[in-house]
């Protein structure tokens, strides 16, 4: 385990150049993927779980930035209202499952019961202890009504979560991500290494498996992530008609850039 975690690590830095042109083509093809998405009706759910400072965000950026918005659907939900903490559990997340042709990544999930809300005491052993066993259930039932399920632990080793927290506290660029739990999980790492353990043994299925992604080089997991999901939804290149782009009509033609003079421009300082 030793040896495998030193040739992990010990990878040498991917080069700027190498990495985007990686992420353009596995991009492109994510841009495929949700044209198949689309005409066949699929429904898909993307879970990404992880220790704060993972990566999670910019892997998700990575998948999300150049596919449709209305194709990939980004969730993040903040803390539960009042109101939503009366609610059974998984309530609140229903309303964002996917329709027809739409992909919907989670941010953070219903898996917060298993790290963070047990981890900090926002939950009861019992409550912790419930949602173990009834989740497999719930993501039996997501699957039975034809969704597919993804799930993505993000594994960040201790080293690398402590530079990235010392990053946001020097930042300024960064400092907007350290969040009011990011130094309360530094102190209790064992903590959550033990509820990631307890999840993974209780909620790691065969209809609902968790695949897990090493994300100390935030780059290579962006990269691998991307090519692995492209491998778990079935999919296939959708044939599209050749598109001819018209010339402008010269009907009704006239200055229109005159009668935007006296209107106020936005300086042009660059």
């Amino acid at each position: 385990m030793a040896a495998q975690k030193k040739n992990v690590t010990s990878q040498a830095k991917l080069k700027r150049k190498d990495y985007e042109e990686q992420l353009r083509s596995l991009q492109a093809q994510l841009c495929l993927m949700q044209e198949s998405v689309k005409k066949n009706g699929n429904r898909v759910i993307i879970v990404f779980e992880g220790r704060d400072g993972a990566g999670k965000g910019g892997t998700i950026r990575a998948i999300t930035e150049r596919v449709s918005p209305r194709v990939f659907r980004v969730v993040a939900l903040p803390a539960p209202s009042d109101r939503e903490k009366t609610q059974m559990y998984m309530q609140r997340y229903i309303p964002h499952f996917p329709a027809a042709g739409e992909i919907v990544i989670f941010d953070r999930s219903w898996y917060n019961r298993a790290g963070v809300e047990f981890v900090m005491g926002f939950c009861s052993k019992d409550q912790h202890q419930r949602f173990l066993e009834l989740c497999p259930e719930f993501e039996h039932y997501i699957t039975d009504g034809g969704i597919t399920l993804i799930k993505f632990w993000l594994e960040v080793s201790n080293e690398e979560q402590e530079r990235r927290f010392n990053a946001r506290i020097e930042d300024p660029l960064r400092q907007w991500k350290l969040s009011v739990m990011d130094l309360p999980s530094r102190e209790r790492w064992y903590e959550y290494s033990r509820a990631r353990d307890m999840m993974l043994k209780a909620t790691d299925t065969d209809h609902a498996p968790w695949h897990i992604l090493r994300s100390d080089d935030k780059k290579r997991a962006r990269l691998n992530c991307i090519s692995y999901l492209l491998g778990l939804i079935p999919w296939k290149p959708v044939r599209r008609e050749k598109v001819k782009l018209p010339q402008r009509s010269k009907k009704g033609a006239y200055d229109d850039q005159v009668t935007l003079k006296g209107r106020k421009f936005v300086p042009e300082k660059y």
